[in-house]
């Protein structure tokens, strides 16, 4: 089992997870972060963390965003390991209340 970071981390790339994650399991893109499934331990720290309810146990990953799960996995073995909390990119309250930001993703 894994946590999955979804669509709301979008452009919002808020790192308050990172901090609590003991694994270092998060990987940075240029506008969101992912979640490294093999090196997720189901802790479930940082789900609570997320001020932007963006991260799931695989389990109860929506719907409509099952294909994060891949996403993750597949981001995680190119985008750099980010172990530290840093400051949230400067637009990022503009994008917190936006749905649908799928196709913003920078990979």
């Amino acid at each position: 089992m894994t946590f999955v970071v979804g669509e709301a981390c979008i452009k919002c790339k808020l790192t308050d997870c990172v901090e609590v994650c003991p694994v270092d399991c998060f990987y940075e893109g240029p506008n969101m972060l992912v979640i490294h499934p093999d090196e997720c331990i189901d802790c479930a720290l940082c789900e609570p963390e997320c001020p932007v309810e963006a991260i799931f146990s695989e389990d109860e990953l929506p719907d409509d965003q099952q294909d994060f799960l891949e996403l993750n996995q597949r981001l995680a073995e190119s985008w750099p390991n980010i172990t530290e909390q840093q400051d949230p990119p400067p637009d990022s309250d503009d994008w917190r209340e936006i749905k649908e930001k799928r196709h913003l993703l920078e990979e």
